[in-house]
Order: structure tokens, then sequence, then C-alpha cells
């Protein structure tokens, strides 16, 4: 199949997402327990930029001519790495499907994707539209099943030329290990973080507190670069509790297919008790309960909208990733030390800043030791802005025109020129 083919097979991909949109919501919704709002209106047609995205890069993705010393004609080929291991979470299933399949589908390659196993449905349904798009037999195969025992053969298998995996930090170790061990082949890690929300003196505080909410709570809080350290300065401190307060007490939690509803039923039970067991920590840990705190409802895996405030750097709600709606504010001073502490996690995958001031955004912006910095945004996601993190937070980064250089090995083709006219 020609780079232009494989690009015609993707924009025809993209076509279909959008006819078969509320399928593909719905199947998302069901997997994954988030709003059908969010999954119909912002994630499924996210989908389809991403796919339109690669198409356009499909058919321009080419080596260079190189000079060197001596009368040699050098090129550089960018050649397909070859079949393409994938493991994807079950926050965001065909988000992260698309992170993957569409830029190493464009640069050539086959694909072994795993989904997460409580969330298989999605990805199942977005590939047999691939293929009624036109995709080669074989390029593309979903395996279904456990992280210790699929996701382990993905990561391990000999004919396995690269993976790349989207999950938590502990996890991501164990697949590098495997990558290692086996053939040594690349792998690309996108893992978990503890990112800080930074709410500067100068901030209108009723924006701050939307941002910031907004920051934490998407997604039921289920999202690897969620706000979850909210730093405010000591000045709007008070003022930015109650308002937080308010704000999460007024989050519309309930049936994710119903209309108006904010946040549905977290992931499984596991992490419903994760969540519950941290609020506790929290709580014995002198923290101050402001809202929240327990199951919302007698059924379903609901958890109440959770802020704490008093908050200090050491305590686990402040350094673990709990990944749920539980929004922990800390209280800073000085810039300088808001930035060591900010810094201060074994995490690095984003971080959001909240000012009026441009050089505070200036600096803050290149002190901070994270992969992506908002400024007065949060969770801008379009296809062209890369994404990954510093630190234990992974490797390599995804969208953008980086993405491609996760899916592609160059080589290096001499020949030697006879009586060259120039050189």
């Amino acid at each position: 199949m020609t780079a232009y083919e494989r690009s015609r097979v993707l924009f025809r991909f993209a076509d279909l997402i959008e006819k078969h949109n509320d399928e593909l919501a719905a199947l998302e919704t069901w997997d994954n327990g988030k709003p059908f709002e969010q999954s119909a209106k912002i994630e499924i047609p996210m989908l389809a930029r991403f796919f339109r995205y690669y198409a356009g890069y499909a058919d321009k993705i080419h080596g260079l001519t190189v000079p060197a010393d001596g009368q040699y004609h050098v090129q550089t080929l960018h050649e397909p790495i070859g079949v393409a291991g994938q493991i994807i979470p079950w926050n965001f299933p065909l988000l992260m499907f698309a992170w993957k399949v569409a830029p190493a589908l464009a640069c050539g390659n086959t694909i072994v994707l795993k989904t997460a196993e409580q969330t298989p449905l999605s990805a199942l349904y977005a590939a047999q539209l691939l293929y009624e798009a036109g995709l080669p037999p074989g390029a593309l195969n979903v395996v279904s099943g456990f992280g210790p025992t699929a996701g382990a053969a993905v990561a391990s298998h000999m004919d396995i030329d690269k993976v790349a995996f989207t999950g938590s930090t502990d996890t991501g170790k164990i697949v590098l290990e495997l990558a290692a061990k086996s053939n040594l082949k690349t792998v690309t890690l996108e893992l978990g973080g503890k990112s800080p929300f930074i709410v500067c003196e100068d901030a209108d505080v009723d924006k701050a507190v939307e941002l910031a909410h907004f920051a934490l709570f998407f997604n039921q809080g289920q999202c690897c670069c969620a706000g979850s350290r909210t730093f405010v300065h000591e000045r709007v401190y008070d003022e930015f509790i109650e308002k937080a307060k308010a704000r999460a007490a007024k989050r519309v939690v309930g049936d994710p297919f119903k209309g108006g509803v904010e946040q549905g039923p977290q992931i499984d039970s596991d992490q419903f008790e994760k969540i519950l067991k941290y609020i506790d920590y929290g709580i014995k840990g002198g923290a101050t309960l402001e809202t929240g705190g327990e199951r919302f409802g007698s059924k379903g895996y609901y958890i109440q909208p959770t802020v704490f405030s008093n908050v200090k750097d050491d305590m686990r709600i402040a350094k673990d990733e709990i990944f749920g709606p539980v929004q922990t504010v800390l209280k800073y001073k000085e810039l300088d030390e808001v930035i060591k502490r900010a810094n201060n996690s074994r995490y690095g995958l984003a971080a959001g800043v909240f000012t009026q001031n441009i050089d505070t955004a200036n600096t803050l912006t290149r002190a901070l030791r994270v992969g992506s910095v908002w400024i007065n945004c949060f969770d801008v996601f379009d296809a062209s802005i890369p994404f990954g993190g510093y630190k234990m937070s992974g490797n390599g980064r995804e969208k953008g025109i980086y993405g491609l250089k996760n899916y592609l090995q160059v080589k290096a083709v001499v020949t030697p020129l006879k009586n060259p006219a120039w050189l």
C-alpha cells in the first residue's frame, strides 16, 4: 500500500467516525462511565480530528539528502519500524487508540493493540470501522485481555519491534523491563502524574476556581495530568477555598447517559475503594475536609466531589496519584517557594498556571519540570501539540509531528560518486 493510499484510508476512517459518532460515544460511556455528552461532543470529534491530522502526514514522510566530506552521495530513509505493540488504558480508551494507532498506521507499520480489560468495546468497534475504510487485513490486531498475560505477551514478544504504553508508573516499569529482557525493543511510556495547578496572587479568583475545578474533576478525576495539587497564594487562599467548596458541592453526579450530568461513576470497585481509602488518609493525616468525602448515593461506584484544605506537602493525598474526584489545596507565599514545591515530586507530566502577569507566567513555564504547561487554560489536547512527561511520568512524546518519530527507523544510505560535477 502506498503512502497516498494509507492517507486515503485514514481520511475515510475519520468520515466513518463522524457517521457513527453516537454509537462510539455510547460504547465509551458504557465501558468507562464518563458522561455521554463528554463522549459524544468532545472525545469522538477529537478521535476523528487526530486521524485526519495523521492522514495528512502519511504521504509527506520522507528522508533527506545529506552533504558529506568526500565523493559520496548520502541519503536517509525513514522506514516503518515494523510491528508496533500498543497498550492503552481505561480512562480515555478511544483517544489513546487515536494517539497510538493513527501515527503508527500513517508511518506504514502493523499493530498489535491491547485494550484495558475494563474497557474493550469501543476499540473493537473502531477497528471494525478501520477495516471498513479499507485497511488491509492484519494491519491492526486488537487483543482483549489482562495486563499480566496479554500485556506482558506484547511487551516481551520477540517479533514486536516497538511498544507504546499508557498507564501507571509501576506498570510502565514492568513494560520497560520486559522489553529490555526480550529483544530490546524501543519503548514509549506515558505514565502517572501529580500535576501542580498554581493560582497566583493576581488571579481572578472566580475564574481560577472554575478552571482548577475542571483541571481536577474532569473525567471523574481519572486523568493522568489532572491538576491534583492546587497551590493557591496565601492572599487569595481563603476566598479560593470557600468558592472551590461551593463549586464542588454543585457538581452534578449521576447517570452518565442523562443530560446535564458532569460526573459519572468511577471505573470499577478497585478504583472506587482506592479513592475512598485516600480520602480517609487525608482526614487522618490532618487535612481539612471541606466537602464530600463519601460515597454518592447507595449503589454504583459514585463518589462525592471532595475538597481538602490545609494540605501539606508530606501528606499522602499530596504525593500519590489518587486518580479520582479529590481536590487537594495547598497554600504558598513566594514564587520561588511554589516552584520548589511543585517540582518536588517524582512525577513531571503537566502543570497549570493561572496569572495575569506575563513575567510570572514565563518564569513558571521555564522553571517547572513537566512536559506540558497550560497558562490560564488546562487540558488543551490539540492533535498538533506534543504530550509526554519528565521524570517518572514517562519518556517520549505522543501527538504532533513528534508522534511520528516513535514509529520510524532512520537508515543512512551511502553511495560513492565517480567524477561528480559538484559536491
